[in-house]
């Protein structure tokens, strides 16, 4: 699997940014994806995932009803729209793929929310 995350930046508080993340290496259409992220100390924390056709998503409570997950199974591809961005939002996100792969985990884009 090989996963590449892009999007990421420095935006102000109550901004919005769009994280993307493009699969390749396998049959995209069959497994969950999941947005993860971290910062130094701290263990990675799930964020949102969605599961193989998009029928469901499910949301960290710290960011639910700001943060929605999509994925195009054409494009290969699942973003994380991130509305009403907060400093503590302020992270490393990775974009991970459900399933036995030796490497599920994207690179990372780094986003930073400061005034």
């Amino acid at each position: 699997a090989r996963l590449v995350e892009s999007g990421g930046g420095l935006v102000q508080p109550g901004g919005s940014l769009r994280l993307s993340c493009a699969a390749s290496g396998f049959t995209f259409s069959d497994y969950a994806m999941g947005w993860f992220r971290q910062v130094p100390g701290k263990e990675r924390e799930q964020v949102a995932t969605i599961v193989y056709d998009g029928a469901r998503q499910y949301y960290a409570d710290s960011v639910k009803g700001r943060f929605t997950i999509t994925r195009d199974n054409e494009k290969n591809t699942v973003d994380l729209q991130m509305n009403s961005l907060k400093p503590e939002d302020t992270a490393v996100y990775y974009c991970k793929v459900f399933g036995g792969f030796a490497e599920p985990w994207g690179q990372g884009t780094r986003v930073t929310v400061s005034s």
